[in-house]
């Protein structure tokens, strides 16, 4: 197996954040919070806490702060989890205090986007675990939510996880589709199409290449590509596909991956797993914002000291 190191949780992209948060805030409020404005004084103060309804791995300490900066940006958040990091129920994970109105306004978006992304973390950290002690990369794939790919690949992150390319612009990836029409007319050989189109790219472009057939992969390998995809193989296909690579390109396994197979593809000898599980059908993890409100402070002519008796 390629010797592939773990990495650092990189930050998510301040650019796409802040785009996001901004069209959340217009969908949910785009000409305000009619019952905030209705009920709440203006001057209203509030501390809420955001408080964990079950156990995970949190994800969005960023999108939390980019929420309120963006509506209010004296409202303070104190985040009391650091991303990728477990908490049980009952958790408090941060505490918001500051204008009322601005808490209330930015509460659903923030937890709409916090619960998505633990949850993602979650998952992921589950799927990192399973494959532990293999040395096998566990990666996502396109299969996000339009318009949030940003944060969801950050939450992989959280969970442990890594990356694959992050668009259709990053690298060259040929799947099935794109070899059947590479060779349609039936007068191509494979090896030769894509030594071809790979002599058209920089030395810097990745290239890789989907199977699904034991059969392709030598041909698919003699054209000198970067990675090859063992997609839907079995257990047994997937150990004899990477005795036959044999350290010519890295290996990835993908397709039928979930959690509960998750562990055993690992131990077949591959360098990559790539499930799109960790981000297409995730659970949104139960989380909520709570507002504390403290307590009046007792009247001392309500009631009679201790010790005194009430008088007649």
């Amino acid at each position: 197996m390629n010797p592939i190191q773990p990495i650092e949780i990189q930050p998510v992209d301040g650019t796409a954040l802040e785009r996001i948060v901004a069209g959340a805030l217009a969908e949910d409020a785009p000409w305000g919070d009619i019952t905030s404005a209705t009920l709440i004084p203006a001057d209203a103060t509030a501390t809420a806490e955001l408080a964990a309804r079950e156990p995970g791995v949190f994800s969005g300490g960023p999108v939390l702060a980019e929420v309120f900066r963006q509506v209010d940006p004296s409202v303070q958040v104190d985040l009391k989890t650091d991303d990728g990091a477990a908490f049980e129920a009952g958790d408090v994970l941060a505490v918001l205090s500051g204008n009322a109105r601005a808490i209330l306004l930015g509460e659903r978006v923030a937890l709409n986007l916090l619960q998505r992304l633990s949850g993602i973390a979650t998952q992921t950290a589950a799927f990192v675990a399973e494959a532990a002690g293999t040395g096998v990369r566990v990666v996502d794939t396109r299969k996000t939510t339009p318009g949030l790919r940003a944060l969801e690949r950050y939450a992989v992150r959280c969970g442990g996880g890594q990356n694959h390319r992050y668009s259709l612009s990053d690298a060259v990836m040929a799947k099935d589709n794109h070899l059947a029409v590479l060779t349609a007319d039936g007068t191509r050989d494979l090896t030769e199409a894509l030594r071809a189109a790979k002599a058209k790219l920089p030395h810097t472009v990745h290239f890789e290449v989907e199977v699904d057939r034991a059969e392709q992969i030598e041909p698919v390998l003699a054209a000198g590509v970067d990675t090859i995809l063992l997609d839907n193989f079995s257990l047994d296909g997937l150990r004899a596909g990477v005795q036959q690579v044999a350290g010519r390109a890295l290996v990835e396994a993908s397709g039928s991956v979930r959690l509960e197979t998750v562990a055993a593809i690992a131990r077949t000898g591959v360098d990559i797993i790539s499930s799109g599980a960790l981000t297409h059908s995730v659970r949104s993890l139960d989380l909520g914002l709570d507002i504390r409100i403290a307590a009046a402070p007792a009247d001392p002519e309500a009631a009679p000291a201790a010790g005194e008796a009430a008088s007649s």
